[in-house]
């Protein structure tokens, strides 16, 4: 009877420990260490530096007009979303142009995206409006968030200079089993990713030039050392918590046959 005391006691902290989850703190922005990559030291691009591409999406609209780049927006690789004060999206095409209304088609592929917008305002102040101020957006860039952040996902990336922190505010935050020291940024091909490791622990990675986000960015997430500390013992239990039960069931039955 005092093995079968033993080993159910053994089963039942066995199984308090495993329900039991700590408070998870986060942290954010105190210590004052230095981050740790595994790339070079030198300043990141940001969104103001892309280059327009084939097949990019450009939202393009006249802001001395709200609703349409001209006053009678015309069909063709134009799309017009809604009625009145509408926003219209031009795709480019494989030879880098995009065709827009009145004026035809535009070489914009190469460009940046400030340039393609002075390009576009120059041609409709020359062969159709007055005083034009075009804006216009690459609105088919965006990053992927993966890992203990509370939205995953795809998530556009239309403004220059967005930070990782406001990607991060964008998803919902990090979950309570976010490692916020090793938060990783991999950019590049497959064949050489860059991987850039923020600790957001650190105040300094409010200002920090290499989380500047660029579109293909992946942003990774990891757990923290109690949230893998937990899983691992709940997967320990899990084969072991069958066993245990045979064995406890099997000192019954023999304590049983013993009075």
């Amino acid at each position: 009877m005092r093995i079968l005391t033993y080993i159910s006691s053994f089963i039942f902290l066995l199984l308090v420990l495993t329900s039991c989850s700590g408070k998870q703190y986060q942290t954010l922005f105190e210590q004052k260490t230095a981050n740790t990559d595994t790339t070079s030291r030198k300043t990141t691009g940001d969104l103001s530096a892309y280059r327009i591409k084939p097949q990019d999406l450009l939202q393009i609209r006249n802001l001395q007009n709200i609703s349409y780049v001209v006053d009678a927006p015309q069909t063709g690789n134009g799309t017009s979303v809604g009625g009145g004060g509408a926003i219209q999206t031009y795709q480019v095409d494989e030879d880098g142009s995009v065709a827009l209304p009145v004026i035809g088609h535009v070489a914009v592929a190469g460009l940046t995206r400030s340039q393609a917008a002075k390009l576009v305002e120059d041609l409709y102040r020359k062969n159709l409006l007055k005083d034009p101020i075009i804006e216009l957006k690459i609105t088919n860039l965006k990053v992927t968030m993966l890992g203990e952040i509370t939205g995953q996902g795809n998530f556009p990336l239309i403004k220059d200079k967005t930070t990782l922190v406001e990607m991060i505010g964008q998803a919902g935050g990090l979950t309570k089993n976010a490692n916020e020291t090793n938060i990783k940024i991999i950019r590049g091909d497959q064949s050489n990713p860059q991987i850039t490791v923020i600790n957001l622990r650190d105040v300094s990675s409010i200002n920090d030039p290499r989380a500047i986000l660029q579109s293909g960015d992946i942003i990774y997430i990891a757990q923290n050392k109690r949230s893998i500390r937990n899983e691992n013992l709940q997967n320990i239990t899990s084969i072991a918590q069958p066993v245990l039960l045979l064995i406890n069931t099997a000192l019954l039955i023999i304590s049983f046959s013993h009075r």
